[in-house]
């Protein structure tokens, strides 16, 4: 399976380490900065670079050639329907909410601010629609009394995110498709950006 990672910082790098250890073939890495530290990780595995022409957009050029599926980790770039349609079955990404419950960029921050006891992460197929494509995998966790938005994912929600990445990962090299559940619209909430949590 040919995989273009769409990503940045630390959770990218995380993504791109677990993606060689599940023995894809990571075809090319696409960041919005060049000096970024998943460039600099993919650089050291001989692996082509590109760097998104717009940062918020990335396009049909700047996926790898023969790609089977799009990956991303900590991406805020809308991955456009042309870039979609250059990869054999789309792609994928991680939110760190029970779709859909909490879409938008700051989905930590809110669970937290609504005091919700459970939080959780979702594999969902990207879509035209923020955070709004079927989903491919879920779970939950606890949030504990006083978490912040950042120990609340790096205690759980990075974890569970390359868990249920690799588990979907791993499905679609053996079955030769993805997962995907509508996701009930009567339960979607935006969370609107607050000062987001570095992660």
């Amino acid at each position: 399976m040919r995989i273009t990672l769409v990503g940045s910082r630390h959770f990218g790098v995380a993504t791109f380490n677990m993606l060689r250890e599940h023995g894809v073939e990571i075809a090319r890495v696409v960041v919005h900065d060049g000096e970024d530290r998943l460039a600099a990780a993919a650089g050291a595995a001989g692996i082509e670079v590109a760097v998104q022409a717009n940062p918020r957009l990335v396009v049909a050029s700047e996926i790898a050639p023969k790609t089977d599926l799009i990956v991303t980790a900590h991406s805020h770039a809308r991955i456009g329907r042309d870039a979609l349609a250059a990869s054999k079955h789309g792609g994928i990404g991680y939110h760190p909410s029970l779709l859909p419950r909490h879409r938008g960029i700051a989905a930590i921050e809110w669970t937290i601010k609504e005091g919700d006891p459970i939080a959780g992460g979702t594999i969902y197929h990207l879509a035209d629609r923020m955070d709004a494509g079927a989903i491919a995998a879920q779970d939950w966790v606890f949030v504990k009394k006083g978490e912040t938005a950042r120990e609340l994912w790096e205690r759980a929600l990075a974890p569970l995110g390359l868990r249920l990445l690799a588990e979907v990962i791993d499905s679609a090299k053996a079955n030769g498709s993805l997962p995907a559940k509508p996701q009930d619209e009567q339960f979607a909430t935006l969370a609107p950006a607050l000062e987001p949590a570095s992660h």
